[in-house]
């Protein structure tokens, strides 16, 4: 095996920016306690720093009221809601959105909750609850606070079905009187948009012409990005095709590209919704293939923007109505009741990362850590979906190293992987079956199978370097953490004299 050379030097530093935020269902679900148990597992683990979801102005939030013809804003579960991001350790990337019935133009509405997807009938009403909402949070999180959280105008305007028509002036209408309100109550809250979903054609340029010829303030632009194609529906679940995943680092570069030479060219580029399918129906999310074809973007794709967020943390959602089994092919890296997806690990294998890079290629990431522990990702890669069927691609994939470890002398590895077996629950519950609703035994079970497999060992030092050598099995994504080790001596200790043991 041609084992790749690791430099001693660095190439970089490892960008933040995948771990800045992470998707959400709607905000109200936040009140449920196994949602705030998936994300304190999730932020221990991980540890994202905003979140973003739907429906703030929606019904279930309760803050715009009605009473014997008198409205007033309350902000009761708005409030717990964010206590609960706050005490986790997460802050609120907050997306205005959807209309509130009591200010909406029309009847049209989405989701199972019945988000209303149509323009207020009155701007000046909606300005108002706007700068009632934004003011609110300042008196009681503080001011320096909220302005560390991004206000993001809507959700994906240029789909008929998140925005009545897919009318662009309207949109662009409803951005400037948001804008403005916002920026009332103070000029340094942060404000963007335009939200889009992939494939936004003309949206980009006319989005960005709009703020800079109507010298609108513009903090960030936001814009999604989804590798699938169209959906091949069955009972309760989708299938799709899917283009190759440099697919999705395509579209992370869009908005950069369209914003060069422009006014608005150092805005930060914010990727507010990502993931491989749009549909939370499709059976790909619970996969180990999602994981592996994620890898490179996860690792990758802060080169190109200042956040990417995966959709979503956990299977606590409800746009196509309430999930009918554990395991449905939801967007999370958990599903509901905390059984982590091979996903999950992919994003945990990240946050034990080091900041700077020392190579990294179409099958590797590797990094240092400031103690001199040396960091390695490397997963098998997937091919393009369309040419490679699942069995073409190999059974296995090797990849080796040789890392440098100056002044140590001696070294161990922990190795930690998932994929079509370890650390991988949804292959398990295939294997149980398929219960849709599972014992509580077989939740045991399947909570164990979630687990990656863990390996360790010696290495051996030679002119300052170990050698390294992976196999990697299908769809396998692997962290492998090498460690300068600095033994203590144990007088009398000999594991000679332990019985079945040689020794060390």
């Amino acid at each position: 095996m041609e084992r790749l050379v690791i430099p001693a030097e660095g190439i970089g530093q490892l960008s933040p920016a995948w771990r800045k935020c992470v998707g959400t269902g709607r905000m109200a679900l936040a009140l449920r306690a196994d949602y705030r148990e998936s994300l304190k597992l999730v932020q221990h683990d991980i540890g994202f720093e905003h979140i973003r979801g739907h429906g703030l102005f929606s019904h279930a939030m309760g803050i715009l009221r009605d009473s014997e013809g008198v409205q007033r804003c309350g902000f009761t579960y708005l409030d717990e809601v964010i206590d609960s991001y706050l005490d986790l350790g997460i802050k609120p990337f907050l997306e205005l959105g959807f209309m509130p019935h009591a200010l909406a133009s029309g009847e049209q509405t989405l989701f199972w909750w019945k988000a209303n997807v149509t323009p207020p009938k009155d701007h000046g009403e909606w300005a108002a609850l706007v700068s009632a909402t934004v003011k609110h949070l300042i008196s009681r999180y503080g001011l320096d606070e909220v302005r560390d959280w991004p206000i993001e105008v809507w959700n994906e305007p240029n789909l008929d079905a998140f925005w009545a028509g897919a009318d662009m002036a309207a949109y662009f209408k409803l951005y400037a009187t948001s804008v403005q309100a916002i920026k009332e109550v103070d000029a340094e809250l942060q404000v963007g948009g335009p939200a889009v979903a992939p494939r936004a054609g003309e949206w980009y340029e006319k989005f960005a012409a709009f703020v800079t010829d109507q010298g609108l303030p513009c903090d960030f632009f936001s814009a999604h990005a989804y590798s699938s194609k169209p959906i091949q529906p069955f009972p309760f679940g989708v299938y799709q095709g899917f283009y190759p995943s440099e697919d999705l680092l395509e579209q992370f570069a869009i908005p950069g590209q369209v914003l060069a030479g422009t006014p608005l060219e150092h805005i930060p580029v914010h990727i507010t919704e990502y993931n491989t399918s749009y549909d939370p129906l499709n059976p790909i999310h619970d996969t180990a293939y999602n994981a592996a074809y994620l890898a490179p973007v996860v690792a990758n794709g802060g080169d190109l923007v200042d956040s990417f967020s995966y959709w979503t943390f956990c299977d606590v959602f409800e746009e196509q109505d309430v999930p009918t089994s554990i395991f449905h092919g939801g967007f999370g890296l958990m599903t509901i009741h905390q059984l982590r997806k091979p996903t999950y690990h992919l994003y945990a294998f990240m946050a034990r990362m080091g900041s700077q890079i020392l190579a990294r290629g179409e099958d590797h990431l590797v990094t240092r850590h400031d103690d001199g522990r040396v960091t390695i990702l490397a997963w098998q890669p997937v091919g393009d979906p369309d040419a490679v069927r699942f069995g073409e691609l190999p059974a296995s994939h090797q990849v080796g190293f040789e890392v440098p470890l100056p002044g140590a002398k001696a070294a161990a590895f922990i190795r930690r992987s998932v994929g079509e077996e370890a650390g991988n629950a949804w292959a398990a519950w295939r294997e149980l079956g398929r219960p849709m609703a599972p014992s509580r035994r077989t939740m045991d079970l399947l909570r164990e199978a979630s687990a990656p497999a863990v390996t360790h060992g010696s290495l051996a030092i030679e002119h300052g370097q170990v050698n390294l050598d992976l196999t990697l099995g299908r769809h396998e994504v692997t962290l492998v953490e090498v460690l300068p080790v600095t033994p203590d001596h144990h007088e009398g200790l000999d594991d000679s004299r332990l019985l079945g043991h040689e020794p060390r």
